[in-house]
């Protein structure tokens, strides 16, 4: 099994950086399912990712059902404490299966991981 990381640093909106991450999560998971462990982490602006409840306008991609799929599939995500409480975020409700985390946990999901990509 491949362990694969996925790195996000962008605002779920305005670049098109987090939807790709999440199209590559989600390719990766429908193409070799058992065999690509996926874990996602949020940092700096892309902790914005994991809050519930976006309303996005018609025709445009939501990222919090994009991260659902992800997690429903067995992904993990998490969401860099740090840069949730630099935002003012991190007392708010997550979506469910986004957790909050730390820089010793980012360290160790990067040494256990044999594939990091970054956005």
């Amino acid at each position: 099994m491949q362990k694969i990381m996925i790195v996000i640093n962008d605002a779920p909106y305005g670049t098109e950086k987090v939807y790709n991450a999440l199209r590559m999560a989600m390719t990766l998971q429908m193409e070799h399912g058992e065999n690509a462990e996926i874990r996602i982490f949020l940092l700096a602006d892309a902790v914005f990712c994991g809050l519930p409840n976006q309303q996005i306008p018609g025709g445009y991609y939501n990222i919090e059902r994009m991260l659902v799929s992800v997690i429903s599939r067995g992904g993990e995500v998490k969401s860099c404490g740090g840069c949730s409480e630099a935002r003012g975020i991190a007392g708010l409700d997550f979506i469910d299966g986004v957790k909050l985390s730390n820089m010793k946990e980012f360290a160790r999901w990067t040494m256990e991981s044999d594939k990091v990509f970054t956005f």
